[in-house]
């Protein structure tokens, strides 16, 4: 019997909620979510079981779900499977919801053919949108160093001292389709051991002229009302910033892209092209 996949946030003091799905669970994890909004004091675990194609894990869906008394809420495009998992809740006195059943019955009625019955067709059909979304989705959630753990799964990871443009130009590669992680390079805060194990072909080190740098913080500091002198804005601390940042890039062996006087459109370009080179991607 092949093992159903589940995946499960952390638990609560309401009855769960079980998503049934033959795709990834998206289309009823979004409606499901959507009303829970809506009840902010009584959120309900919500479980969703994706990628289901047989009887035998329906099966063991519903024996969970009478153990838990929990809700099924199903997204089943297969006519049988779904047909089978509303006759065996009902005999198991489980109450199942179906987002998909009556309005496909209305297409078969009024478009007068069979449907498909492909799970997952609308994602493989709009795949490049997905991935894109998945994209902004990871470089979000990997935005200045945030979640380590995560940085062996990024297609380009970005290291550099504060204000070398990471951040823009992280959201800009992940609109492009690709995964991107970016590491602050910080004085006196020691880089991340995570830095050391990932693979330098995928990693990129910007660099930029002092003298940029610094009317980049200057104007940093004004825009958060910050006045008089600062280690941030030093020009000696600066240009060590950059001579420690550039001797860590050499250490590791990764390329640097200097991004001095570039418009973002041609530092990724670059980027691209250097990731590419090394990786076979693109």
């Amino acid at each position: 019997m092949k093992p159903v996949k589940e995946t499960q946030p952390a638990s609560s003091k309401h009855p769960p909620i079980f998503i049934i799905s033959g795709g990834v669970g998206a289309s009823g994890e979004q409606i499901v979510h959507t009303l829970l909004a809506q009840f902010p004091d009584n959120q309900a675990q919500v479980i969703t079981f994706g990628n289901i194609r047989t009887v035998e894990q329906i099966v063991q869906i519903l024996a969970k779900a009478k153990k838990k008394a929990a809700l099924i809420v199903h997204t089943l495009i297969d006519t049988d499977l779904r047909k089978e998992l509303v006759q065996r809740a009902e005999q198991e006195g489980i109450l199942a919801v179906d987002l998909m059943g009556d309005l496909m019955g209305w297409m078969i009625t009024h478009y007068g053919q069979e449907p498909l019955g492909i799970p997952g067709l609308y994602r493989q059909l709009n795949k490049d949108y997905f991935e894109r979304v998945s994209a902004i989705e990871f470089t979000m959630a990997h935005d200045d160093g945030k979640d380590p753990s995560g940085w062996p799964e990024a297609d380009i990871v970005l290291a550099g001292v504060s204000r070398t443009g990471k951040t823009p130009i992280s959201l800009y590669l992940s609109v492009l389709g690709w995964k991107v992680a970016n590491i602050p390079l910080v004085p006196e805060i020691p880089t991340p051991a995570r830095f050391y194990e990932l693979d330098p072909q995928r990693v990129i080190g910007l660099t930029i002229e002092p003298g940029q740098l610094l009317l980049h913080r200057q104007h940093r500091q004004r825009q958060l009302g910050v006045s008089g002198a600062s280690a941030y804005a030093n020009p000696a601390q600066i240009h060590e910033e950059i001579q420690e940042s550039r001797k860590l890039f050499r250490q590791v062996g990764i390329s640097i892209i200097n991004v001095t006087d570039k418009p973002i459109e041609t530092c990724i370009d670059e980027i691209i092209r250097t990731i590419t080179r090394q990786t076979g991607m693109g």
